[in-house]
């Protein structure tokens, strides 16, 4: 039997979106997902995802290697940058969820 290794760190946020800026924030969420996966060594996934049953609904599925990798996202300008569009758009996060990847 393996030794288990220390459970990977996700973030799920959700995001209430309106029809008219949909598209927009569509664009600024997946430039965060690519600059989070290609500049980021913590960054081990970025998923956006449209829920099919809610349509003003976005959520993201962003694992990390730890707690720290993620607090150092939180420094980056691409997050800036989203969280700039978020504002203008007027965006609402409605919840943010922090769990543990077991099989990651």
């Amino acid at each position: 039997m393996s030794k288990r290794s220390a459970p990977s760190f996700v973030v799920i946020p959700e995001f209430r979106v309106r029809p008219q800026v949909r598209t927009a924030f569509l664009d600024a969420a997946l430039d965060d997902a690519h600059h989070s996966l290609a500049d980021e060594s913590g960054c081990r996934r970025f998923d956006v995802v449209c829920p099919e049953e809610a349509k003003d609904t976005v959520l993201f599925y962003e694992v990390y290697d730890d707690r720290a990798a993620f607090d150092a996202h939180l420094q980056t300008r691409h997050l800036k940058r989203f969280q700039a569009a978020m504002k203008a758009l007027e965006v609402e996060e409605t919840v943010v969820r922090f769990a543990a990847l077991e099989n990651g």
